[in-house]
């Protein structure tokens, strides 16, 4: 694999992928993925070892502390990773209460594991998330317009009314082609909706079963 950082002493320095937008976040590129027989597991059930359950996509909606691996140590992880069927882009934190700097750390993050991941082959599914509306001016940059994205509705269906403002922005901003929803739906929400849900993505195959 080619290594993707220049190493000095303890120092990492990041190659930079083509960046977009007024941040400058890596760009993730719109992806095929076959949408008819979607299944999910979780990246803390994940293992090296694992041979069952590489027919599944990788989401990421559990602790920030539990992927937090995906950025700071990259390469190991895409060896464990990249034998499943798809990658979804890491859920970093995006909570209102954030910063602005952090909020929009944590988009930068994962749009650089996504380039990182597409970079080296894998089939990468961005994950999108927003906060408050100050937040559209960066969380939906640098995904290919008519990607597959994937979204959650836990945490940011809190409130009903900013989660679909947050919605409705994305729809107009990337224009998706699928959103892989991971949780029930709200009625209302326009586009291609695929539902998954928690209990699920948690139903791992073990060896010998």
């Amino acid at each position: 694999m080619t290594s993707y950082f220049f190493r000095n002493s303890n120092t990492f320095l990041r190659n930079e992928f083509e960046s977009v937008g007024e941040w400058g976040f890596p760009l993730v590129r719109k992806q095929a993925l076959d949408l008819s027989k979607l299944e999910l597991i979780a990246f803390s059930d994940t293992s090296a070892h694992d041979t069952n359950n590489l027919y599944k996509g990788v989401h990421f909606f559990v602790d920030d502390y539990r992927f937090e691996s995906t950025y700071n140590k990259p390469e190991p992880v895409l060896n464990r990773l990249k034998k499943y069927r798809f990658l979804m882009t890491p859920d970093f934190s995006l909570y209102s209460e954030m910063e602005p700097w952090r909020q929009i750390e944590s988009i930068g993050k994962a749009r650089w594991v996504g380039a990182f991941w597409q970079s080296q082959g894998c089939t990468v599914i961005p994950t999108i998330s927003w906060s408050r509306p100050s937040s559209y001016r960066f969380c939906f940059d640098a995904i290919e317009k008519h990607s597959i994205v994937a979204i959650g509705m836990i945490g940011c269906k809190l409130e009903r009314f900013p989660f679909m403002r947050g919605y409705e922005a994305m729809m107009e901003a990337i224009e998706p082609e699928a959103i892989i929803c991971f949780g029930a739906p709200y009625p209302e929400m326009t586009g291609n909706v695929i539902a998954v849900d928690y209990i699920s993505s948690r139903k791992v195959v073990r060896d010998g079963r």
